[in-house]
């Protein structure tokens, strides 16, 4: 991964306000006590057990609470018969624990996962999982009755080889009412052919030994895999476009319609190369415009390490922007839309230039406090627990940090006030968002590499409102990805877009939610479906949870 050297930007005077946000780390409590394995725990000899994975908030019972997916890895000298990692699927109680359905649900499973999304590819009515791996990826289809059956083969989508995928997203790119697949991919990876610490420039770091790559290895390419509408995909990267840009060192994929076209493009963020930005043609391929419409580079034109991908409309001006993590030693990166033309590196002027020295993965935008404006949540740890024996200055567990919205396009960090949860050290990957104990908030869901999982609880005191949408599609996909909900309340008009995998490799909450600050309604809700449609609801309650059904309106309340 790419250091650049970067110093951070001298903070701003602080601001003064109150910020009623803490979060309460209840892991413990909550029944999330396995740790995770993904290689040992103070050697990375190949880049694929340093890197780790996602995690995701994921409803798969459709009872409307948020249940639990946490990947795993394995390690190289693998483990006696009975005593395997595995994935793990947790059932939410209702009452703030989680119980271990894992294998009940039928998904135990020894490997190197590294993402997940969720989407209902079939129409079913239940949506269904997908995780990427380092090796062969899996979809499960979900049974809707607690179990999973893995249709990978019968599906289409068995590799020939060995690959090193990452991020993942349903997008139904072609409009045609059926989630469509898009799989991004890293390294071309053969351990029996990959150095290992030491041997030679890309394999140390600081003078210490470490885990070779990405540079002076081996770029991938991404695929694009059309559903059929009868259980199969058919791979079409060539077709639409997508090997056109070659490859790249790719991580995050996001599917958002970026220019409000109407039609879903795709965002990848690529490590120590430049971003790929698919814009969609309307007739089954893409064009790739990522350095051309500013978002590939930096604003100096330099590649960085992009990882983690946030994505919301932070200033309210109706355009999706853009927040990417980096490496250490180096800025994020804050990309505004300026009216879906091009993006502008608004980094240092968004006050966001102020720390260099983490490991930056998972993130999301989040109104963490209701008050109607998007703040930024973001998980770090570095890569290298080698250094840590050798420099005591570089510690491979980190804390978390957050920002807060000035609502005026700028941000300021606020990571000390809001608890000790976020100022606790761990080396974290993945990170998901929301509500799982449905009491109005957007908690976070982290991936900590070999310790369990850390669920914090937002205990926000601000007293603001909020509302959160379910989308149901009928003409287009039932899980309602890629929908555009717009919502007005005190007048302001927010808007979010139903999402299949985020953050870094993860699955977030697939309702939408909005804080609406002291306002008591929402004036009006919109959803923009795939297929066309728009349905508009006026005067909606706050405080409550919504589902909006294609051509129906409000069918659920409370």
């Amino acid at each position: 991964m790419r250091s650049r050297g970067v110093k951070a930007a001298p903070r701003a005077k602080f601001s003064g306000r109150p910020w009623p946000v803490t979060f309460k780390n209840i892991t413990a409590e909550a029944g999330l006590s396995a740790p995770v394995i993904y290689g040992e725990e103070y050697v990375k000899r190949y880049i694929f057990e340093a890197n780790g994975p996602g995690i995701a908030f994921y409803d798969y019972d459709h009872d409307g609470w948020l249940d639990i997916f946490v990947p795993s890895g394995t390690r190289l000298q693998g483990f006696p018969p009975g005593q395997e990692p595995t994935n793990r699927l947790y059932h939410n109680n209702r009452n703030g624990t989680f119980a271990d359905v894992t294998e009940k649900a039928g998904l135990k499973c020894t490997g190197w996962c590294t993402g997940v999304c969720v989407g209902d590819y079939d129409n079913d009515g239940r949506d269904d999982l997908f995780l990427t791996y380092y090796g062969q990826n899996v979809l499960y289809h979900n049974n809707g009755d607690g179990t999973f059956t893995d249709v990978t083969s019968k599906a289409g989508l068995v590799e020939s080889r060995p690959r090193y995928s990452t991020g993942c997203t349903f997008v139904d790119y072609d409009r045609d009412g059926r989630l469509d697949l898009f799989v991004a991919r890293y390294i071309d990876l053969d351990i029996s052919k990959t150095p290992v610490g030491g041997a030679n420039r890309f394999c140390q770091y600081r003078g210490v030994s470490v885990n070779c790559g990405p540079l002076g290895l081996a770029k991938e390419t991404c695929s694009l895999y059309h559903n059929n509408g009868d259980g199969t995909f058919t791979e079409v990267s060539e077709k639409a476009g997508i090997l056109k840009s070659g490859p790249r060192w790719s991580l995050g994929a996001i599917a958002f319609d970026y220019n409000n076209d109407g039609w879903p493009d795709v965002f990848v963020a690529c490590d120590s190369s430049p971003n790929l930005l698919f814009r969609n043609n309307h007739d089954g391929t893409f064009t790739e415009t990522g350095t051309e419409s500013g978002c590939g580079l930096s604003g100096d034109g330099q590649e960085q390490a992009n990882m983690g991908i946030a994505l919301g409309d932070y200033d309210a001006d109706g355009w999706f922007d853009l927040y990417l993590t980096h490496f250490s030693d180096d800025v994020p990166a804050l990309y505004h839309s300026v009216k879906g033309e091009f993006f502008d590196d608004v980094t240092y002027a968004a006050g966001l230039a102020v720390n260099t020295k983490y490991v930056c993965w998972g993130v999301d935008f989040a109104d963490l406090d209701n008050d109607g404006w998007l703040d930024l949540f973001e998980v770090t740890g570095t890569v290298y627990p080698e250094v840590e024996k050798v420099y005591k200055d570089y510690p491979y567990r980190t804390q978390r940090v957050v920002y807060r919205s000035l609502q005026n396009g700028a941000f300021e960090e606020v990571s000390d006030l809001c608890g000790p949860a976020v100022m606790e050290q761990h080396s974290s990957r993945g990170c998901a968002f929301g509500d799982f104990n449905n009491d109005g908030n957007v908690d976070a869901l982290i991936f900590n590499m070999s310790e369990p999982p850390s669920l914090l609880q937002n205990v926000n005191a601000s007293g603001n409102h909020w509302l959160s949408v379910k989308c149901l599609g009928t003409k287009s996909n039932r899980s309602g990805i890629g929908a555009r909900v717009t919502v007005e309340a005190g007048g302001r008009r927010q808007i979010r877009e139903v999402l299949s995998g985020s953050s870094y490799l993860s699955q977030s909450d697939l309702r939408q939610h909005f804080g609406l600050g002291t306002a008591r309604k929402a004036d009006m809700v919109e959803v923009r479906w795939l297929s066309g449609q728009v349905d508009r609801v006026n005067n909606v309650d706050a405080d409550e949870f919504v589902t909006i059904e294609e051509s129906r309106g409000i069918v659920k309340q409370g």
